[in-house]
């Protein structure tokens, strides 16, 4: 059986607080001020709040294992409380095991924030960058890195733009193909195993595993490092997946719809992805086929059915030949 074809082994992620701001920290001048005891704390949720609510009591609009950004309204809020009354805003915010703090627009940060976020372990930054830049990057960062994940086999390739998966019974010539269409100036992004991860719910990036990042193996050639036979622009190491292109035998061909009106696809963690089943036999020229199917994929994308417009004119011719 295809690969693809198999019930999904989905992978959930988690990230840490110390590695998101080991990815971000540069680009957002992020400073540690306190908490780093509670580097390790694992992000959940790629959701990136802001705790005005929770300044003035109501802690249960503050959910556990979330970033939480302070911005100009939360630090003017905190600068007019009395001493009593922003020591106890402090401590409840800091009583809903957050995940971490961060204060924006370069704001000064009250002594008592950094005692209690020394207290509870947990991790405060502040940055210059204003609240909505923090939010907005944070968010995109850490959907990337909790997006579940699945691993497919077969050949990944930037055909044309479009992020394409080769896939076929073994022996079938996948990476022959594959070889063929990088030789034509299309990129490998991985072969045998791609990581496949759902970063939004319309939407899987295709990323190759570190180990096999740039080999491709060819039965007869062996293990081939395409980036030193090709060049630099022969490979990339990530692109979302639009189309998946099945090599089926001959003798399968009358499984084939000719018109191919009734298209087929795949789901994949959820997301609907186009299938195009191209028959193997001798003779073929399926990398012109590949790009081919790419590109009349893509003119499907924009509304233009060939087959459909075929069967359309088919049907008037008839419908006049009758009268």
């Amino acid at each position: 059986m295809d690969a693809v074809n198999k019930p999904e082994n989905i992978t959930t992620h988690q990230i840490s607080v110390a590695e998101l701001f080991h990815r971000v920290g540069e680009r957002l001048h992020l400073t540690w001020i306190a908490g780093r005891g509670g580097g390790e704390r694992s992000l959940t949720s790629d959701t990136v709040q802001k705790p005005t609510l929770a300044l003035v009591g109501h802690l249960n609009y503050v959910h556990p294992n979330r970033i939480q950004v302070m911005g100009c309204a939360e630090m003017d809020y905190l600068r007019g409380l009395s001493p009593a009354d922003l020591a106890l805003s402090i401590t409840n915010l800091f009583s809903t095991k957050l995940a971490a703090v961060v204060v924006a627009n370069g704001e000064s940060v009250p002594e008592g924030m950094i005692h209690a976020a020394e207290r509870s372990a947990t991790p405060l930054f502040s940055s210059p960058e204003p609240s909505p830049t923090l939010m907005s990057l944070l968010s995109h960062v850490m959907t990337q890195a909790l997006a579940p994940s699945t691993v497919l086999h077969g050949v990944f390739l930037e055909v044309s733009g479009l992020g394409v998966l080769i896939t076929g019974d073994p022996a079938v010539g996948k990476s022959e193909l594959a070889l063929e269409l990088i030789t034509r100036g299309h990129r490998l992004v991985a072969d045998d195993a791609l990581e496949v991860f759902a970063v939004s719910p319309d939407t899987l990036e295709g990323r190759c595993p570190t180990l096999l990042q740039d080999y491709m193996e060819v039965r007869g050639l062996g293990v081939l490092d395409i980036r030193r036979l090709f060049g630099e622009t022969a490979v990339k190491h990530k692109k979302n997946l639009k189309l998946i292109i099945r090599l089926s035998l001959a003798d399968k061909w009358q499984e084939v719809d000719r018109l191919n009106i009734a298209a087929s696809s795949r789901v994949i963690l959820g997301v609907e992805v186009a299938e195009v089943r191209i028959p193997v036999a001798v003779g073929r020229n399926l990398a012109v086929l590949v790009e081919v199917a790419v590109r009349n994929h893509t003119l499907k994308m924009r509304g233009v059915h060939a087959s459909e417009e075929f069967a359309e004119r088919q049907r008037i011719a008839i419908a006049a030949s009758e009268i």
